[in-house]
């Protein structure tokens, strides 16, 4: 399984909250954020982990140089407007098969992600994403799914009995690529609008519930997440 980290982004909001180090780096039990993702990737039967990191952060670049010396790691520097453009960056060591696409402040039980990789590798739908009813975030996208767990939009807004949102963690293929490319021609952006985009192009699209993920936007996410890992 091909495996691929979005990292890129500023970390604003962490900043403006006193975090000074890149979100890449902030540590998680004592672990960076970067470096805990690239373990449980390699524990999952990585055969290469592409990641995208900004111009911004040496100190992360760094860190992946030495880590690159363990794991079959591509670096990727590039400075992108959004997910959706981080993810066109690496598009060139996903091809080929199955992959998994995650954010680097996605925490989850380590149990829940290995169960996921393994049905995903099982399945013949075109993408499994995970997701999620725990909702602690500020702009959650929202999940439509039928009663076989394939889904049929991704909304902003909450629908009238609201379960599931996106989880960050997205299992994809060939012909998810082939949609993502048709969307950067368009210069569309944000990584909901190209989710819209493999439904719309009627791609085969299921979803795979997790326990808990939370993301880390802000400082007091960094100690949730920590009791949410300590306790697991």
């Amino acid at each position: 399984m091909k495996y691929a980290i979005i990292a890129a982004g500023e970390g604003s909001r962490l900043a403006s909250e006193g975090i000074t180090r890149p979100k890449p780096m902030v540590p998680l039990c004592g672990t960076p954020l970067i470096e805990r993702m690239i373990k449980i990737f390699a524990a999952n039967n990585a055969e290469s982990i592409s990641i995208v990191i900004n111009s911004k952060q040496p100190e992360t670049l760094a860190l992946l140089r030495i880590l690159q010396k363990e794991y079959p790691i591509n670096i990727i520097v590039k400075d992108t407007p959004s997910s959706m453009h981080s993810l066109h960056a690496m598009s060139q060591y996903l091809r080929g098969g199955k992959f998994c696409l995650t954010t680097v402040d996605t925490v989850f039980d380590e149990q829940d992600f290995a169960r996921y990789i393994e049905q995903f590798q099982a399945s013949r739908s075109h993408g499994m994403m995970a997701v999620t009813e725990y909702i602690d975030d500020e702009k959650p996208l929202y999940i439509q799914v039928d009663d076989t767990m394939h889904i049929t939009d991704f909304l902003d807004m909450p629908p009238k009995q609201p379960r599931y949102i996106s989880g960050g963690i997205y299992g994809l293929s060939d012909k998810a690529l082939d949609v993502l490319e048709e969307c950067i021609a368009a210069q569309q952006s944000r990584m909901r609008n190209f989710q819209r985009s493999l439904i719309a192009n009627g791609l085969d699209i299921t979803a795979c519930p997790f326990g808990k993920i939370i993301d880390i936007d802000h400082a007091e996410d960094i100690k949730k997440a920590e009791l949410f890992v300590t306790n697991r």
